[in-house]
């Protein structure tokens, strides 16, 4: 439809008076061109990485603040600031990368916008070197990296925030590397926060978030050791690695946060409680790797934190990481769904809240007790959890749960040797529909039967023990006490024959085999014994020796476990067939513990 020219003429009238009669600002003039763009260099800004730069970069920002905001730009080169910035509103202080820039390892070389921190050495509360002192404000494209950063100095010396956000809305942080700074981000009543590909290695605290009443989010911010050379025990990663924090939540509403990584931290991801209370919200795809806790929970909202894809790794060398530890403190919930587990772990998850609530949903599970102590994967010490569909890639005991656990249901699991459950809680446990042992135990199986330690299936029957080994055969290393749960017929006699091999270190008046606390054989690369008559359906015995440090006794040596013998087999034979056999022989028929299969020809070796 053709609209008369003569109806149009009355609408161009009015917009030409709108344009027109619109008043022009005297800090429209000020802006170059009209862009709404400004460059420090414009203002004396050398980028000479020695002449101070600090007033000519905060006359730009005050300039762009002036005019109602824009862009101040920062060419690449290295900017000396012996001072601090504050960034008005609607303002944007911009360096040259649009993707988050790294350094390597060893010496900071990377190029383009690079600011040089100076100041609040020694200082933790003066101020941040760049504050986002407005609404709307942000800075990105940067590098910063704090050039009296001394690696030697343990603990490092604190410094205060490298970026602030305090009692403004709608800031943002984006395509930035902090390569040292003693505490990176820090985010107080800042509303619909945006953090987005950040990456650097902060040495106290990465990234804080409290009060902040309306939704924030946080992506694809990656903490790992830029500029370091990371060694678990070199002094300064250990100080981060036992001491530092990737990523603190206080309270924080709907807090959304997606694709975040740390590495080499005391803790990953901490659920942190100020007196305004704790968080809620959704976290999807977070990893931590070489965490002494990877998440740790003191407080959380009624209504939750939700934790989606998560891949969570103990620390480096450890031998008491706890990935997930739920404090007794905290309160609400924690949901876990496709998670993954793996690595120097203690335990997987360590509930302790007795008014807490606690579930995961097909997770896996591949390692847990790392030193052998004979710990659960996952620990329920109090509250209520659900786990559903997991999978556990080691035997041994999988869930423990105490007698102050509320509610605890385990259903639909799986786990090399069937799932294993210790129960404290009565009827208040509900469990079912689990993996179970694959080995069927029968009268005969009982009679006479081998455990190959170090084997498949093998952690229901070894406890306090390293993971497998192999050198020509299976083994595991003991530490100074290992545990033998051997199957047995109620009533019958057996005698147990054990295969170790003997390092002169684990030797002592006192090593041996025992049942209780009667040493029943000396410590031997085979040790036989004649084991009582007890109605019970097994027998426990305890393995004792000295133990010994291998890096101690070798100079080439990395291992710093306390090891004791190197445990190979066992063997069971009840009192209606060892008389039929030959002393130093086996019999012919002979049950595999480790696959459920009776031998076809008769065992060499053992």
């Amino acid at each position: 439809m053709r609209v008369p020219l003569g109806r149009l003429l009355p609408v161009f009238s009015l917009l030409s008076a709108l344009v027109i009669g619109y008043p022009c600002r005297a800090e429209d003039a000020a802006a170059p061109s009209g862009e709404y763009r400004w460059s420090v260099r414009a203002f004396g800004a050398k980028g000479d990485a020695e002449t101070d730069d600090t007033t000519a970069f905060q006359a730009a920002l005050d300039e762009a603040g002036k005019a109602g905001g824009g862009i101040v730009e920062v060419p690449a080169a290295r900017y000396r600031l012996n001072g601090t910035l504050s960034i008005p509103a609607h303002v944007t202080l911009q360096g040259v990368f649009r993707t988050p820039p790294t350094s390597l390892r060893r010496d900071m070389t990377v190029g383009g916008t690079v600011l040089s921190a100076y100041a609040g050495r020694g200082e933790p509360d003066g101020p941040a070197f760049l504050r986002l002192a407005g609404s709307n404000s942000s800075v990105a494209g940067l590098v910063v990296f704090y050039p009296e950063w001394r690696r030697e100095d343990v603990p490092p010396i604190p410094y205060p925030p490298c970026i602030l956000a305090q009692d403004v809305e709608n800031v943002a942080i984006q395509d930035c590397l902090l390569v040292n700074p003693y505490e990176g981000i820090r985010l107080i009543r800042a509303a619909r926060h945006l953090v987005r590909n950040v990456g650097g290695y902060p040495i106290w605290r990465g990234l804080y978030v409290d009060e902040c009443y309306d939704i924030g989010r946080v992506e694809n911010v990656h903490y790992w050791p830029f500029n370091v050379a990371y060694r678990p025990d070199d002094p300064y990663c250990l100080w981060i690695n036992t001491q530092g924090t990737a990523f603190e939540f206080a309270r924080t509403d709907w807090q959304y946060v997606f694709n975040t990584f740390c590495f080499g931290y005391g803790v990953g991801y901490k659920f942190s409680e100020d007196k305004h209370g704790g968080a809620n919200g959704n976290f999807l795809g977070i990893g931590a790797d070489c965490c002494t806790r990877a998440v740790l929970a003191e407080a959380v909202q009624a209504w939750g934190v939700l934790i989606t894809n998560g891949e969570f790794v103990g620390r480096w060398q450890s031998r008491d990481s706890v990935t997930i530890e739920v404090r007794p403190e905290a309160r609400g919930k924690i949901s876990l769904s496709n998670c993954s587990f793996w690595g120097p772990i203690e335990r997987c998850i360590w509930m302790r809240a007795p008014n807490g609530w606690f579930s995961a949903d097909n997770c896996h599970f591949s390692d847990f007790d790392v030193a052998g102590q004979g710990l659960p994967a996952l620990q329920l010490d109090a509250g209520r959890t659900i786990v559903q569909g997991c999978s556990f890639a080691r035997s041994g005991l999988h869930v423990r749960v105490g007698p102050e656990v509320v509610s605890a249901i385990v259903m639909g699991n799986q786990a090399e040797g069937g799932l294993r459950v210790e129960n404290a809680a009565g009827r208040r446990m509900q469990i079912g529909l689990n993996e179970q042992d694959p080995i069927e135990w029968t009268p005969e199986a009982l009679s006479a039967y081998r455990i190959r330690i170090g084997d498949s299936y093998d952690g229901r029957y070894v406890e306090k023990c390293f993971g497998p080994e192999e050198a020509g055969r299976p083994f595991r290393w003991t530490g100074e006490k290992a545990v033998l749960n051997l199957p047995a017929l109620p009533g019958k006699r057996y005698r147990l024959i054990v295969s170790a091999q003997i390092p002169p270190q684990a030797q002592s008046e006192t090593a041996g085999l025992y049942l209780g606390e009667t040493r029943i054989a000396p410590l031997a690369p085979v040790m036989t014994a004649e084991l009582p008559a007890e109605q019970a359906d097994s027998r426990r015995l305890e393995i004792r020796c000295q133990g010994w440090v291998p890096r101690q006794h070798d100079p080439n040596s990395r291992d710093d476990r306390t090891l004791g013998v190197q445990l190979q087999s066992a063997v069971m034979l009840a009192e209606d067939v060892w008389p039929s056999v030959e002393p130093g022989t086996l019999p012919q028929k002979l049950f595999d513990a480790n696959t459920g299969k009776w031998l076809s020809e008769e065992p060499k070796g053992e």
